[in-house]
C-alpha cells in the first residue's frame, strides 16, 4: 500500500515537469491497478544487480535525449527544486547524484553513460553515494551534488516524511492518505 502510494506520489510529481518525459523502469509487471497517467511508458529493466538494470534504463534514454534522471520512487513528493538543479546541472556536468541521509542516493542523472558504470557497487549501503560518485569521477565524468534529501528504507523514515508532509515542505497527497491508514 505505502509502495504505490508513493509510486502513485512520484508520477504526480513528474507528469508535472513539462522537459521530462517521464518512463517507469519495472523488474515485472506492474500491477494493472496500478494508478498511473497512461502517458507513461514502461520499461522493462532486465537482470542482474541494480546498477545493472539502472544503468540499462539510463543508457536506453540517453539514446533519444541530451540528458537522463533516474530517481526511486522511495522518495515521493521530491521537492521540485531538487529535479530543477538537476537539469541545470546537466548543462555543464556530466553527471548530477543526490545523495541521501542514509548513504545512498535519490537521483542519478546522467549526460552519457560508460559501459560498466553503475556495475558492482555497493547497494543499499552507507557507503552507495560515496562510491558512485567515486565511479562517476574514475570514469572521467563531472558531477555536481545536489543537496542532501532522504528516502523511505526505514520505519522511522515514515516518521520524517510525516513530518515533512505536515509542515508543507512537500506535496504527496497519496502517501498522505497511506500513512494515515498506517497509524
Amino acid at each position: 500500500m505505502l509502495a504505490r502510494a508513493f509510486l502513485a506520489d512520484t508520477f504526480a510529481a513528474t507528469s508535472k515537469i513539462d522537459w521530462a518525459e517521464t518512463v517507469v523502469a519495472a523488474a515485472g509487471k506492474l500491477p494493472d491497478d496500478l494508478e498511473r497517467p497512461n502517458t507513461i511508458d514502461v520499461w522493462p529493466q532486465g537482470n542482474g544487480d541494480l546498477g545493472d538494470r539502472v544503468e540499462r534504463v539510463l543508457a536506453r534514454a540517453l539514446d533519444d535525449s541530451a540528458f537522463a534522471i533516474a530517481l526511486g520512487a522511495d522518495t515521493p513528493g521530491l521537492p521540485q527544486r531538487f529535479l530543477k538543479e538537476a537539469r541545470r546541472a546537466l548543462s555543464d556536468h556530466d553527471a548530477v547524484i543526490g545523495p541521501t541521509d542514509d548513504g545512498g542516493f535519490y537521483l542519478l542523472g546522467l549526460r552519457r553513460c560508460p559501459s560498466g558504470l553503475l556495475s558492482e557497487l555497493p547497494w543499499g549501503d552507507d557507503t552507495t553515494f560515496a562510491a558512485t560518485l567515486a565511479r562517476l569521477g574514475a570514469r572521467g565524468l563531472s558531477t555536481h551534488v545536489l543537496p542532501r534529501w532522504f528516502d523511505i528504507d526505514r520505519p522511522d523514515d515514515l516518521d520524517r516524511i510525516r513530518a515533512v508532509i505536515a509542515r508543507g515542505e512537500i506535496t504527496a497527497p497519496r502517501t498522505e492518505q497511506a500513512l494515515r491508514s498506517t497509524l
